[in-house]
């Protein structure tokens, strides 16, 4: 059901995140090299939306916020619909998921000026060594008062999304775990080898 990129892409997102949420010094280099490797994961993962197999295309799991009530309600009463990419559920999850990540990874790089992080490593050597002049800024008083207060908004809605982005991780595994016992369905075993095995 889910093709190797999926599934490594998905894996690889979820350990970033627990590991930048929970393990990670903010700002830290470890943090940032991190972000950059989410970046490029979102960004393989948006064109294989285009690009990829059935059930990976973003055809096969619009968001639709009735589909996904009603896909509840269902769920409830205990007669939901099998699907063979997300849920209507699922696919809300996803997508809102998606956004917390373009988000953070968009404020990460605000924050960091865009600073690869080997250009950050080398400024913080620098800074250790001594050096400070790599921390002085051209921009004139007035600009530089702009961009603190942006910098400020940046890692305040950094901070916002990353920690929804947490609580919404919780919510999708309860899901996952509410769905497999209400379908009978391993949904956790595809994500691992690939695909369903029903029972």
């Amino acid at each position: 059901m889910w093709d190797p990129l999926v599934r490594i892409s998905h894996w690889l997102i979820a350990v970033a995140v627990i590991a930048n949420g929970l393990l990670n010094k903010p700002g830290g280099t470890i943090h940032i090299w991190i972000g950059w490797g989410v970046l490029a994961l979102l960004a393989l993962r948006f064109v294989w939306g285009f690009l990829g197999p059935a059930e990976a295309r973003f055809s096969a799991f619009p968001p639709d916020p009735r589909a996904a009530v009603s896909h509840l309600i269902d769920l409830v009463r205990g007669s939901p619909r099998h699907y063979r990419s997300h849920n209507p559920a699922g696919a809300i999850m996803v997508y809102a998921l998606w956004a917390c990540l373009v988000v953070v990874t968009g404020t990460g790089l605000y924050m960091t000026g865009a600073k690869s992080p080997i250009t950050i490593a080398e400024e913080k050597a620098a800074v250790a060594a001594g050096d400070w002049s790599v921390l002085v800024k051209d921009d004139d008083d007035e600009k530089g008062e702009d961009s603190k207060v942006l910098g400020e908004a940046a890692k305040e809605v950094h901070e916002i999304a990353a920690n929804l982005m947490l609580v919404l991780a919780l919510i999708h595994v309860a899901g996952v775990a509410v769905e497999s016992r209400a379908t009978r369905r391993n949904l956790v075993r595809p994500m691992l080898v690939g695909r369903i095995k029903d029972k």
